[in-house]
């Protein structure tokens, strides 16, 4: 299944994982709703709407660059409203926005709590919700989540409550979607296994060495893509392991989404011990709180 001509609201697009998503469905001739708060250049991360906006183009898709702050109400309304106006619909919403602040709990300003729940819970639930008009008037609408499979353990929440707290709550509302609009609209959530190579996780790990030990954000592009065109009415309540799952469409080159292919490759959070990792994967043994 092809997505030339169908329309992809992502959020947090303007660099990283979201612009990688766009560019990689932009390449089917897809249109694309950029929203995201970057109109213009931060001094520390690359990349705005604009610059996105040109790179989904000339991957081959239509864009539109609309600034959008996924907390605000009115916001999101206006960029569902100018994204449906240009293309006609909306047949894909990415929640790809995401804060973090991996702290325990006497090192968390409630400013960072706040603001972690409002983009991640809050901020997915109210995308969605402005979207639906347009999915159920979509041939094979999904909705993607970027989030973790929910997995309860206390070692997940006992490092750092507040985030884990708030990011669990996108996959809450997958977990909640799928069953809701069963058989009509699919709802599903992607995570890496390791930690992936962005301008944001640079920044914060400041190790020319660990950046090698990620993977590059086309692995979570890839991952959904193969996702959002699959039958909406089939696959849905998913939660998938970025490697494992391609693996299980056929992409059996991983190397080539490792920043520096050989390498032992960092965990990221929220990874089960099921699926395992693919064969020849090697990660790093880490205590998973770290």
């Amino acid at each position: 299944m092809s997505l030339k001509g169908k329309t992809i609201f992502i959020t947090g697009a303007s660099r990283g994982i979201g612009l990688a998503i766009a560019e990689r469905c932009a390449r089917d001739g897809a249109n694309i709703i950029i929203a995201a708060k970057s109109d213009t250049e931060h001094p520390k991360l690359e990349g705005t709407i604009h610059t996105a906006a040109a790179q989904v183009e000339a991957a081959g898709g239509q864009a539109l660059a609309v600034k959008c702050d996924v907390r605000d109400e009115a916001s999101v309304e206006a960029a569902v409203a100018a994204g449906a106006e240009r293309f006609g619909g909306i047949d894909v919403v990415v929640n790809n926005a995401s804060a973090i602040f991996p702290m325990p709990t006497p090192h968390v300003p409630m400013k960072r709590y706040d603001l972690m729940h409002q983009v991640n819970g809050r901020g997915t639930f109210l995308v969605t919700q402005k979207c639906l008009p347009w999915l159920e008037k979509s041939e094979n609408p999904h909705i993607l989540a970027l989030s973790p499979p929910l997995d309860m353990r206390p070692m997940w929440f006992g490092p750092h409550v507040a985030y884990t707290s708030a990011k669990y709550q996108m996959s809450l509302c997958i977990l909640g979607w799928a069953e809701e609009f069963k058989g009509r609209i699919a709802a599903n959530a992607i995570w890496p296994r390791t930690a992936v190579a962005t301008a944001a996780i640079a920044n914060v790990l400041a190790d020319e060495a660990a950046f090698k030990q990620c993977r590059k954000p086309e692995i979570l592009a890839d991952t959904a893509y193969h996702v959002i065109t699959k039958p909406a009415a089939e696959f849905s309540g998913n939660f998938l392991i970025d490697d494992s799952f391609l693996v299980s469409e056929g992409i059996t080159d991983l190397d080539q989404y490792s920043v520096e292919p050989g390498l032992e490759l960092m965990p990221d959070f929220f990874v089960p011990e099921e699926p395992a990792a693919p064969d020849g994967v090697r990660i790093m043994n880490l205590n998973p709180q770290h």
